[in-house]
């Protein structure tokens, strides 16, 4: 995950180049609060480094960059605020249908993770409890039952602690998509935890800001479960 307000230029660039020999499966890009308007900056650099491609993560209808590869389009079950579920998809719509960015139905879900996030505050939306797997699970079912093509538990960014094992485990159990699982996975055994629950695709951002050498560990434990 990059962050275009979260990664200077010098520790972009060494982190893109370090993918080169530690391989990553996709470049998300955005925020759900983002400052310094950079994705399309953010996207050519790696266009510059790497065929990996670009995936929209974004905050609202105004982070559309028609230059990435595919966008998230996330509606954020979790919560029950009608502009995450249903209101700044209107706005982006026509955008995205004029655009050649591949749209990826995502049903995503914000976990309680310690602290306060941004996505939580700027949404207005409460968490899931993070000792309520069930509640989860109910709500990946409900939408894939809505016909969302990927789900996305997400502890957020900066996570005290990840998305547990249990919870991953009950959200893979109850729906047959593709089981995106991010926020506070910032050592291999976290990330091997979240593999192994059930995970198909983790997240890291902050981690690999902070220490881009953390990378080769990560993706040898994403391929030991490949």
């Amino acid at each position: 995950m990059l962050d275009p307000d979260g990664v200077g230029q010098d520790a972009f660039s060494a982190l893109i180049e370090q993918t080169v020999h530690a391989p990553v499966d996709f470049f998300f890009v955005g925020g759900s609060l983002v400052t310094e308007y950079t994705h399309r900056e953010l996207i050519a650099a790696v266009r510059e480094q790497t065929d990996t491609p670009v995936v929209l993560f974004p905050g609202n209808s105004l982070h559309i960059e028609p230059s990435a590869d595919g966008i998230l389009l996330l509606s954020l079950i979790s919560g029950r605020n009608p502009e995450f579920l249903i209101g700044q998809h209107v706005i982006a719509a026509p955008l995205l249908k004029k655009s050649k960015l591949e749209i990826l139905p995502t049903g995503y879900m914000v976990v309680d993770s310690g602290a306060q996030t941004t996505v939580s505050y700027i949404s207005g939306t409460m968490p899931l409890p993070h000792d309520k797997p069930n509640v989860a699970a109910c709500t990946a079912m409900a939408g894939e039952m809505l016909g969302l093509q990927l789900m996305y538990l997400d502890a957020g960014s900066g996570a005290r602690w990840p998305v547990s094992a249990t919870m991953i485990k009950a959200v893979r159990d109850a729906v047959d998509l593709p089981l995106i699982v991010g926020g506070g996975i910032n050592t291999p055994e976290r990330a091997a935890a979240a593999l192994q629950a059930g995970a198909d695709l983790i997240v890291v951002g902050n981690s690999l800001e902070k220490d881009p050498s953390l990378l080769p560990e990560l993706v040898a434990v994403v391929e030991s479960y490949r």
